[in-house]
């Protein structure tokens, strides 16, 4: 009887530890979910179609481009700010040069300030949801398409707003970039098959 009861407990407390691993791995997905729906702090949101009205008074947005020391990049706003209307798409660039001997692979994340439009900046497309790969010395420039939703002006915490910064950093993706590494070490050392 006894062995069965603790049988009974020690089922009963490892099914407790693997809610708790699979909460906990799950965290980071529902965390990031939850910034995007919601835009806590500055978490930018995505769109597909633009809103039907562009109204209001001019709101600035100016640019701000960081790296993270280790990476060998450049990386700045192609220029400091424009002045959206509500509701309009504006498409801007920012610039990236690899200044290594070898190619790199950066990823970047973004937010914008002040946190609390961040459930009103929308961005249609976007080079921070992908690696970005830029070979010796290759210098390109990455489009941002986006809008300030027209709602931000309904809201009593957001209607004064009129200026909103937008923010990149882009760190090296060390997985990607040792990969890469290795796939052009095997190429180059691969044999030919060329008769020679």
């Amino acid at each position: 009887m006894d062995a069965r009861k603790n049988r009974r407990t020690a089922l009963f407390g490892f099914g407790i530890i693997l809610c708790m691993l699979g909460l906990t791995a799950a965290s980071v997905p529902l965390y990031d979910l939850f910034c995007r729906v919601t835009g806590y702090g500055g978490t930018t949101q995505t769109a597909e179609t633009l809103p039907e009205i562009v109204s209001g008074p001019p709101i600035e947005v100016s640019f701000n481009a960081d790296h993270e020391p280790g990476l060998p990049w450049s990386f700045r706003p192609a220029q400091r700010s424009v002045e959206v209307l509500p509701g309009e798409n504006r498409l801007v660039f920012y610039e990236a040069a690899n200044h290594a001997d070898r190619p790199i692979v950066g990823r970047a994340v973004y937010n914008v300030t002040p946190f609390k439009v961040g459930a009103y900046f929308a961005k249609i497309a976007c080079f921070c949801f992908d690696e970005q790969t830029l070979q010796p010395g290759e210098r390109v420039d990455m489009p941002v398409s986006f809008f300030v939703d027209p709602a931000i002006l309904t809201d009593p915490e957001t209607r004064d707003v009129r200026q909103i910064t937008l923010s990149y950093t882009f760190f090296i993706d060390e997985e990607a970039t040792e990969t890469l590494a290795a796939e052009t070490a095997a190429h180059l050392h691969a044999p030919s098959d060329e008769p020679s």
